[in-house]
């Protein structure tokens, strides 16, 4: 008996999954095209101009090496910046973790008026970052501020705060706990994933409160906290609005008093809009993204002996 076998040939995209295909790129045609213009080609221009002399009145020409070169051998106000910028973060970041994680452990107490203590705490965070900054610009005034009014009242005289380079940085960072309803909302989301077995086990044994808070709630938050530490070190280093006002709000001159308020933000944003070295500035946006990147990998590779996830170690 002779067996025949049919070979059925494999047909192409038929009309209906084309006129699908079709229909999907036309929907995330706008998404695309915004992609590709407003961020894919900035940032392969700016790699670009990052080797050349561009300005806003100047095409320039190729440097190759020239602005890394200077910035990092010739120029004592990139490291400056970057010094002000490294004090920032390595003590606001902490800093804004440990508040933002011990006030939310005191709103994660079940109380009747609770919601309404997470609205209060959480609400200087929707308040702009420029009024913010114009408030604690006059609370912090030496002269009529609201603070060194309060301690004169009480016989203490107030530092200069913003006008005094040794206080001003530590200013910035006081400003810093203003926002950190979002760091607080994110650490309350993550004690209410912890399993409540493991804290009615822990009790039948025994256990105190800062015993159950050592063995269970901070490993169990690791994710959170290194989720928290991420955002935080990133966001440190690119502050600029609450350091640009300061400046100008004491003074004409970005980073007074006396450079101490100098961040790399502020310092990239004079290079490019004030002295219009917009080769400079590209040069100085590329470092601190390789800066980012290489702070994030060391980070994550750390991570992996402390940040657990449902009990596993990653």
């Amino acid at each position: 008996m002779a067996i025949t076998t049919t070979v059925r040939r494999s047909r192409g995209p038929s009309k209906r999954d084309r006129r699908n295909l079709r229909n999907g790129l036309l929907f995330v045609a706008p998404w695309i095209i915004g992609f590709l213009c407003f961020q894919l080609y900035p940032l392969l221009a700016s790699l670009y101009y990052s080797f050349t002399t561009y300005s806003i009145l100047d095409p320039g020409h190729w440097v190759g090496l020239d602005n890394y070169r200077t910035m990092f051998t010739q120029d004592p106000l990139f490291w400056t910046a970057m010094g002000n910028t490294v004090y920032y973060a390595f003590i606001s970041v902490p800093l804004g973790l440990l508040v933002s994680f011990t006030l939310a452990l005191l709103l994660n107490v079940r109380l009747r008026e609770m919601a309404f203590y997470r609205t209060i705490y959480f609400l200087p965070s929707l308040v702009p970052a420029v009024a913010g900054s114009f408030l604690f610009l006059w609370l912090l005034n030496p002269e009529f501020g609201l603070i060194n009014s309060l301690l004169r009242f009480v016989g203490i005289e107030g530092p200069g705060w913003l006008t005094d380079p040794v206080w001003s940085k530590p200013s910035l960072i006081l400003l810093s706990f203003w926002g950190i309803g979002f760091g607080t909302v994110i650490f309350l989301a993550g004690l209410g994933d912890i399993p409540q077995e493991l804290y009615e086990a822990a009790t039948i044994d025994g256990a105190t409160w800062w015993r159950r808070l050592r063995a269970i709630t901070v490993p169990m938050m690791t994710p959170t906290i290194f989720f928290n530490l991420i955002l935080g070190i990133i966001g440190s280093f690119q502050v600029f609005t609450q350091v640009y006002i300061f400046g100008n709000g004491n003074s004409q001159t970005p980073g007074a008093p006396q450079d101490s308020l100098l961040f790399y933000q502020l310092y990239l944003f004079v290079m490019a809009f004030q002295n219009l070295k917009m080769g400079y500035a590209s040069a100085m946006a590329w470092v601190l993204f390789v800066l980012l990147l290489g702070l994030t990998i060391a980070i994550f590779r750390g991570s992996k002996n402390v940040v657990y996830y449902e009990g596993l170690k990653v």
